[in-house]
């Protein structure tokens, strides 16, 4: 019985072993990278909350016409009673005019509470906050989805780059390949006195070569992947690997559509336009309000002949009308800003749309470029393998030298290097194309 347990035990850490080694081998496609920067990256996250800001805020602002409440309550003790001068001729008839006499009036302890009522009518600065705060909202959602498009191209960019990397490693190795086996061939005809030792040397100094930079890619591609997963906002300790298979189309057309950033500035243009409105409204029309109040006062004496402390209600309700006639033009110097914010936000939208003009025309003029030297180098790579091999042949049979080798070495990296170069040359161009064009939403 034991020992059929000892066998469920261990085949049970072998299953999970293989899910961990699957788990660890498990093969990150872009939008999965993408996917995951959705959940993790602290940027969106960050703007997220800024969305969330600009509701409570929008809310805020409309909760200025709910009607406000208050409870107010105060005690006083008058150590000395207010005076009050009183006309003799009050009290007498026949005391000539002209002629007072101070009384203090009142009771030492006084007592007030009451409630307090206000609601707005008509304030046309309230009604101006919620507009502007629907629109800074709205504007704030932009921002999100422009956080989002660059968080869209930088995990891209990075990707893009490692499977250029992981390509390089994979020329490399191949390269590494060829010249070890050559270095074999001439160490083995060196000992047979058919070649220099100079010769061995070359060969030793170019695997030399490929293995450094070999490691150097190694890093280079390392450094990536952990740029890759700071963007997603996951661990750096996590194995992530890419897909290495580059895929690319030759036919991309995007439909030119109004960009986040034009589309941020037109939403920047109606903010301004309504906190303008808003300005002008409150500088020539008046305020109206609902006021009410219910409540107690309550006058206390503690002295001779006898202490008391009587309360009396106290309560009315109006309406309150304010009228701005003269503010020091503290209004007129904000309405001359907002305007001149105005003109600065209609030159940069000028200014942003023919930028994106000339990006669009330098970014399809790149990727056609990009695109026809991928073409080309796919070919030139398959004639300077067939060249190596060709040379290698040669050399056996005593036709070919080891400069020959080297320059044959020398022109397939070459071609394997700009290939690489194209490739992620054309990506990176088609992505800044979907970017600039306002398609880079619409792709994921």
């Amino acid at each position: 019985m034991k020992l059929v347990n000892i066998h469920k035990l261990s085949f049970i850490l072998l299953l999970i072993m293989i899910g961990f080694q699957s788990a660890k081998a498990q093969t990150w496609t872009l939008q999965q990278c993408i996917d995951t920067a959705q959940v993790h990256n602290k940027n969106l996250q960050m703007s997220r909350n800024n969305m969330a800001i600009g509701e409570q805020k929008e809310k805020e602002a409309k909760a200025n016409l709910i009607p406000k409440v208050a409870v107010n309550a105060d005690y006083k003790y008058f150590a000395n009673l207010p005076y009050q001068l009183l006309p003799l001729n009050a009290l007498n008839p026949a005391a000539p005019e002209g002629q007072f006499r101070a009384a203090q009036f009142g009771v030492p302890h006084n007592v007030n509470a009451n409630l307090q009522l206000t609601m707005p009518l008509y304030n046309p600065q309230v009604y101006g906050a919620i507009q502007t705060t629907k629109i800074a909202s709205e504007l704030t959602d932009l921002q999100y989805q422009k956080t989002e498009e660059q968080i869209y191209f930088e995990i891209s960019n990075l990707y893009y780059n490692a499977q250029i990397l992981h390509h390089q490693l994979a020329f490399i190795d191949s390269n590494l390949i060829n010249a070890e086996r050559l270095l074999k061939n001439m160490q083995l005809l060196n000992e047979q006195l058919l070649v220099k030792g100079t010769d061995v040397s070359k060969v030793k100094l170019q695997v030399s070569q490929l293995t450094t930079q070999k490691e150097t890619i190694k890093s280079k591609y390392e450094q990536v992947l952990n740029a890759l997963k700071f963007a997603m906002g996951i661990s750096i300790e996590q194995n992530l690997q890419i897909e290495p298979n580059i895929q690319y189309q030759n036919t991309n057309e995007y439909t030119t559509s109004s960009t986040l950033d034009i589309r941020i500035i037109k939403t920047q243009n109606r903010l301004l336009s309504s906190e303008l409105n808003t300005l002008n409204k409150s500088r020539y029309l008046p305020s109206l309000n609902l006021v009410g109040m219910y409540g107690t006062t309550g006058f206390g004496y503690n002295g001779q002949p006898a202490s008391f402390l009587d309360f009396y209600p106290i309560g009315f309700a109006g309406i309150q009308l304010s009228y701005p006639l003269f503010n020091g033009t503290v209004t007129l110097r904000k309405i001359n800003q907002k305007r001149l914010e105005l003109q600065n936000n209609e030159l940069q939208f000028s200014l942003l749309s023919e930028q994106n003009n000339m990006q669009v025309e330098n970014a399809k003029l790149q990727r056609k470029i990009a695109q026809q030297t991928v073409e080309t180098t796919t070919e030139q790579i398959q004639l300077a393998q067939t060249i190596y091999e060709q040379t290698l042949l040669q050399q056996k049979q005593g036709t070919a030298s080891l400069t020959d080798i080297l320059l044959a070495d020398n022109a397939l990296r070459e071609a394997q290097q700009t290939y690489l170069s194209a490739v992620i040359d054309y990506l990176k161009a088609d992505l800044e194309l979907k970017k600039i064009t306002g398609n880079i939403s619409t792709t994921k």
